[in-house]
């Protein structure tokens, strides 16, 4: 089992004596109402954008069979959908409430029989090894309670040569940039959450979730660990979001065998 990273014992509810998984299930069941909303007010609608970025890197490969871990309310999966044309996309998640909002979505957009959205912890995940041409997810892996585990869980669902693509918020590098965005999150995002009746304390542990992320090369160095290839990354908005990229080896011994 993959060792815990200091990361990893960041929690919600600092005085609950649940796991990590129970706690963020429970606390994304808490805001999922209001998720959407409050993504694009804090995010000035940037996060769309990043989204795209993101799974724009999947267009070369035309992948016709994609998971998207920690799907939430399926942003990435419906926009997947209307950028990639893929056969099928699945999204996992721990929290059964935002899942409900994804379905209302899926629902509307009239994507029923291209979206398939299912309950499931993405650092145990249900599907047989090299189901899927791609994995994708956005703002949930440093939301895990092992990241290496759900990393790995991630590889191992891949076929090989398929590309996984994870997008994160990381540290901008440039001192002046810095500065306002650890206000920012320390203050302006918690004060906003609390005007729109959110939990704040689940504002507060995404910020903290966020500083104690493994980022840019030291995330890379991860995934190589683990196994995967070809990786990299690339900031966006001055560094405050990156988009990290890695394959699966076509040696596997899984591709050997079979």
């Amino acid at each position: 089992m993959a060792e815990p990273l200091p990361h990893d014992h960041i929690i919600p509810f600092k005085e609950s004596v649940k796991s990590k998984k129970e706690q963020v299930a429970e606390m994304f069941n808490r805001i999922a109402g209001r998720y959407d909303t409050m993504n694009r007010v804090l995010s000035a609608r940037t996060d769309i954008g990043w989204r795209k970025k993101a799974i724009t890197k999947l267009k070369k490969d035309d992948p016709k069979i994609i998971l998207d871990i920690a799907t939430g309310t399926a942003d990435m999966a419906i926009m997947a959908c209307k950028l990639l044309h893929p056969d099928k996309v699945f999204g996992i998640d721990i929290s059964d409430q935002m899942l409900e909002g994804g379905r209302k979505k899926v629902e509307k957009e009239g994507l029923g029989d291209k979206i398939q959205l299912q309950s499931g912890d993405s650092e145990t995940i249900i599907f047989a090894e090299n189901t899927f041409d791609a994995v994708m997810a956005a703002f949930g892996v440093r939301n895990f309670e092992n990241l290496e585990k759900g990393l790995s869980e991630m590889l191992r669902v891949l076929k090989p040569g398929g590309q996984l693509v994870i997008l994160e918020f990381s540290k901008p590098k440039q001192t002046a940039v810095r500065g306002l965005y650890n206000l920012y999150m320390r203050i302006v995002a918690p004060q906003v959450a609390r005007w729109f009746k959110q939990n704040k304390e689940a504002y507060q542990y995404l910020c903290e979730s966020a500083n104690a992320f493994p980022e840019r090369r030291n995330f890379t160095d991860i995934l190589n660990k683990l196994g995967y290839y070809d990786t990299g990354y690339k900031s966006l908005s001055l560094g405050i979001c990156c988009i990290y990229t890695g394959r699966k080896p076509l040696d596997t011994p899984a591709a050997k065998a079979g």
